[in-house]
């Protein structure tokens, strides 16, 4: 198989998967998920991928208590199952089965686990971006990767319509994220993100490019920046788990970037190393 799914230690042809009509995720998107790349049959940045998961749950305050061991042999199980060398790996975890109800279910009503693995090649680093603008209005905890997705599926539909790639978030003049992916820019040198507070998520791709920064002298920034400061930087970085470090060359019509190809190659470099080390492990 090449579409693999999961559903409750099921695992079957994706597109012949079912789940019930009362999983909450059905009709309160009541859970949270994670997801990241794998490649010759390993999972990437497994580990940092775990720890955003668990504290999702956490913060939703879902009783999910399949141990980390555990529910990576059940990752596992559906790379193992997927037969493409390259593919994306999507998890999530719904707070469980039960009639439609505000209120958290019993808690004899344990969470649901849904897995499911597809081919699938990282954005090539060379491709470029062209990007729209925003306004975030989503909800204020933006740091769980909740199901609640609707503003970043309209926000992604507007740059697609667009003919574009990305669209910035910004709350008011402040430079939040994109619709999914995280959003960086190198300043005199300096590798440069927004804070990873509550308005934005923790990108494990944004981790990485921050150490790896360091790792090759390059000084990094954790601030606030505002969309004219994003508009005049030296280079504009999308980062997501399915392109790991993207140039931007446009902004709402607007040349962006392109002053500081050392840099941003350096960058992308090391990541292509950690990358390949990380998952020949």
């Amino acid at each position: 198989m090449k579409f693999v799914g999961y559903y409750n230690g099921e695992i079957g042809e994706l597109e012949e998967m079912k789940i019930p009509m009362l999983d909450r995720a059905v009709y309160f998107g009541d859970g949270c998920y994670d997801a990241t790349t794998f490649a010759h049959n390993h999972i990437f940045a497994v580990e940092d991928h775990l720890d955003r998961f668990y504290n999702s749950c956490r913060l939703l305050e879902i009783p999910f208590d399949l141990s980390r061991e555990a529910l990576t042999a059940e990752l596992q199980k559906c790379i193992d199952a997927n037969d493409a060398d390259h593919g994306m790996l999507y998890w999530q975890c719904s707070r469980g089965t039960g009639m439609r109800a505000h209120n958290f279910p019993p808690k004899e009503v344990k969470p649901n686990l849904m897995i499911f693995t597809v081919p699938y090649e990282l954005i090539p680093m060379e491709q470029t971006f062209r990007l729209i603008s925003m306004e975030d209005t989503r909800f204020l905890h933006c740091n769980i990767k909740t199901l609640n997705l609707i503003p970043s599926v309209i926000a992604y539909q507007r740059c697609i319509e667009a003919g574009c790639q990305e669209t910035v978030f910004h709350r008011g003049d402040r430079v939040t994220e994109c619709a999914h992916s995280n959003i960086l820019m190198i300043q005199d040198g300096v590798l440069c993100t927004p804070p990873r507070d509550n308005l934005i998520l923790p990108g494990i791709t944004l981790k990485h490019l921050l150490a790896l920064a360091e790792e090759n002298g390059i000084p990094t920034r954790e601030a606030p920046f505002t969309m004219d400061e994003l508009k005049n930087a030296d280079e504009v970085i999308v980062s997501s788990s399915g392109g790991l470090c993207i140039a931007a060359t446009e902004l709402d019509g607007q040349p962006i970037g392109g002053k500081d190809p050392k840099t941003l190659k350096t960058l992308q470099d090391a990541y292509t190393v950690f990358y390949e080390r990380d998952t020949n492990d």
